[in-house]
């Protein structure tokens, strides 16, 4: 019980009787309420060091050829004026995401304690529904899963406390990951001050990954190449531990 609690509280027969709020919610404190996590992405520090696609790669056991998040460059201008311009794309985290709305499983769900869209492997079955519903082509089938996968901001490390893995990798300090709706955190105060903008606003899926200066015209998917069933291969030989329960489909 909070010095507050006590001080609402009163003594009866040396028992501390609760006041009708505290008997209201008698689990309550002051830091259970919901989070909403979200990114910033900005794009005037990101230097195209692709060292958040391999710490993604290297945290989740994303196979070769595919990713949960990438980083995409043009070189804009014409010489000797060139500036190289890059573009992160990963699941935006939507709060009215596709995604979940056409799953017949509900497979995938936006947590309701932290806004977070994640994977339920064990309850995939493989449609390609939600492949097909995302409008930033941030999903991908997982070949040794067998199921869609996806970026779910490290679920597992920010349930314990981390920041995602892209987030602790990044050399310049370009990405801010917090809870949006914390006034007093880092991610709020740069988007109550510096312009921002979402990818596809339009249509009203609501991202929670915000760009500093994006270059929108990189918005799209990698193409991926048709060639990685003998590196898939490889990959599956290369696994330490193959009957690891990581590699099995869970929930």
């Amino acid at each position: 019980m909070t010095q507050t609690e006590m001080q609402n509280s009163t003594q009866v027969n040396g028992t501390t009787q609760l006041t009708s709020e505290q008997k209201a919610d008698p689990v309550a404190k002051p830091d259970s309420k919901t989070k909403r996590w979200g990114m910033i992405v900005d794009q005037r520090r990101c230097i195209g060091c692709h060292s958040c696609t391999v710490a993604c790669k290297s945290e989740n056991n994303v196979p070769l050829g595919y990713w949960r998040s990438w980083v995409k460059g043009i070189q804009k201008g014409s010489f000797p004026n060139v500036t190289n311009m890059f573009l992160r794309r990963l699941c935006n985290q939507c709060d009215s995401p596709p995604c979940v709305q056409v799953c017949p499983v509900q497979a995938t769900v936006r947590r309701p304690e932290d806004g977070v869209v994640v994977m339920y492997y064990g309850k995939c079955i493989g449609c390609g529904m939600c492949i097909a519903a995302c409008p930033y082509d941030a999903r991908f089938f997982n070949p040794i899963r067998h199921t869609a996968d996806k970026c779910d901001f490290c679920a597992t490390r920010i349930d314990n406390g981390l920041t995602p893995a892209c987030v602790e990798a990044c050399l310049s300090r370009a990405l801010i990951f917090g809870d949006i709706d914390d006034p007093a955190s880092e991610i709020s105060r740069v988007l109550a001050t510096t312009p921002t903008s979402v990818l596809k606003s339009e249509l009203g899926t609501r991202p929670k990954v915000y760009y500093i200066q994006a270059e929108h015209s990189l918005q799209g998917r990698i193409s991926f190449s048709e060639d990685f069933e003998a590196a898939i291969i490889n990959y599956k030989k290369s696994i330490p531990s193959p009957s690891a329960s990581y590699w099995t489909k869970q929930e």
